[in-house]
């Protein structure tokens, strides 16, 4: 790996053997594995033809993964990359966000699985930073949830945060999450938080509830974030003032960007919205090989 494009990854909280074990495995996907081919290129392409191309952005929107997209055609052999834009600025149609140069074999079995990546982790920050942008001066933050692609939650999440977002826990494995079916399972709130803190004291404990009553439960449990479940923005400044402040406030379930300033007025500290990773649309990005 380059180190510039170690160091890049490792800028933005991204692992860089995590990163490039999910593009080796995209490119083995694309290429029949480890030991593919692009048939194509390889028929039509000469093996010493080397040619110069340019990502560029098809629409306006907010980029997040460049360096990613350069280890891609880094890891596809003897090509180098020159960015030309950063990670979390808004880009517009047109816009030439990289160069890549090389053998022309590798920039055209690189550039899909490049594109794959780059695209969509754009479209994750451009549609975050939409809620960002209405939430803002609120004092309320959008938060992602686990809601990602199997095999790039890492790169979704970075995305998120390139975009203005937050991220709420990684996995199953940092936080603890009481929700409906603990609750249901455990017999109350006041039990369900029992058992977590016993069983693991360090562990950070969020508890879902759906109503006043239950939040003021929760809190005098012991818990200090509450995720209110599918509140009206009514309830929602109810619970803050039952809360008063002892605990982290995040709205969750259901929430439309129409309606996001209402719900970031009631004094929650967070929004949480799974459609950041799971609804958003791709930022068309392409690569375009200069003329010879």
């Amino acid at each position: 790996m380059n180190p510039a494009t170690s160091d890049a990854l490792s800028a933005g909280g991204l692992d860089p053997a995590a990163v490039e074990r999910i593009v080796r495995n995209a490119l083995a996907e694309d290429l029949g594995g480890p030991d593919g081919v692009d048939v194509t290129s390889v028929a039509t392409i000469p093996a010493d033809q080397a040619d110069v191309g340019d990502l560029v952005a098809r629409a306006d929107g907010v980029v997040a993964g460049l360096a990613v997209a350069a280890l891609v055609f880094e890891v596809a052999g003897g090509t180098s990359v020159v960015l030309e834009a950063k990670d979390g600025a808004h880009v517009s149609r047109g816009d030439r966000l990289a160069t890549v140069s090389g053998p022309t074999r590798a920039l055209l079995t690189a550039e899909r699985t490049a594109l794959n990546l780059l695209c969509r982790m754009s479209g994750v920050a451009t549609h975050t930073r939409q809620w960002a942008d209405v939430l803002a001066g609120t004092g309320a933050t959008v938060l992602d949830t686990r809601k990602t692609t199997p095999g790039l939650r890492i790169l979704e999440k970075y995305a998120v945060r390139a975009g203005g977002g937050t991220n709420k826990r990684m996995g199953l494995y940092d936080v603890a999450m009481i929700k409906d079916n603990h609750k249901l399972a455990a017999g109350s709130v006041t039990a369900a938080y029992q058992r977590v803190r016993e069983a693991f004291p360090d562990i950070t404990v969020q508890v879902e509830v759906e109503t006043v009553a239950e939040a003021i439960e929760a809190v005098d449990a012991g818990a200090t974030f509450l995720l209110c479940d599918n509140m009206s923005p009514a309830l929602l400044r109810d619970v803050v003032a039952a809360v008063g402040g002892r605990a982290e406030l995040e709205a969750t379930g259901n929430l439309v960007l129409e309606h996001a300033r209402e719900y970031g007025e009631t004094g929650v500290d967070y929004l949480s919205v799974g459609g950041l990773t799971h609804s958003s649309p791709i930022l068309d990005i392409a690569l375009d090989l200069r003329s010879r």
